[in-house]
């Protein structure tokens, strides 16, 4: 089990890749929206990628390759493609583990480049929807990560010194925000491996 450092006060936790496996499924969601733009949208570059929400992921790949994407059109396939599979989305065991250890004995919260929406059918799917009183979603902030404004929010609901919070994450800007924040990061790509079918 994952070991979690004796000065915590409280968890963060992300929710795709760390807590729902719901990776490969945004990874080939978003291979289908933007290959007829012409970009190899890799493992890798997902993985750059990966926390921002839709439209600033958009964005971002337009000012990568030069593209002329409408980011409201390209959003609406990745959305709708992803809705087709999102019911064959599992839990990350060794991540919801902790959650279920520390459920009562620390104060827990997610923190999400997911829309509130999304956010919220992605936990009933895995039957962790009440674990969690607060989740902080793109649609509660106004700068995403690698800002740490998700989760200095949440350790702000939590009542407790983001240097007490520890957050997991296996996106690079998530890492980068938690970092930002002063708080402590586990990798959970430590723990768990993803495996992305092309």
């Amino acid at each position: 089990m994952i070991k979690i450092p004796q000065q915590a006060k409280a968890l963060i936790f992300d929710l795709d890749g760390t807590i729902a496996n719901t990776m490969p499924n945004h990874f080939i969601s978003w291979r289908k929206a933007v290959s007829p733009y012409g970009i190899d949208f890799n493992a890798t570059l997902f993985m750059e990628l990966t926390g921002m929400p839709r439209t600033a992921t958009i964005e971002k790949l337009n000012e990568m390759f030069g593209t002329k994407m409408n980011p409201d059109k390209v959003g609406r396939v990745k959305e709708d493609h992803f809705k087709t599979l999102v019911n064959s989305t599992e839990e990350i065991v060794v991540v919801t583990d902790i959650i279920r250890k520390y459920h009562t004995i620390l104060p827990m919260s997610i923190g999400t480049g997911s829309t509130k929406s999304g956010a919220k059918k992605t936990l009933e799917v895995i039957n962790m929807q009440n674990y969690f009183e607060i989740v902080i979603t793109a649609d509660d902030i106004l700068k995403h990560k690698p800002h740490p404004e998700t989760f200095l929010k949440c350790a702000e609901l939590m009542g407790v010194k983001p240097q007490n919070c520890v957050v997991f994450e296996d996106g690079i800007l998530g890492m980068n925000a938690a970092e930002e924040a002063g708080m402590m990061v586990i990798d959970v790509n430590n723990y768990f491996k993803v495996e992305f079918l092309v």
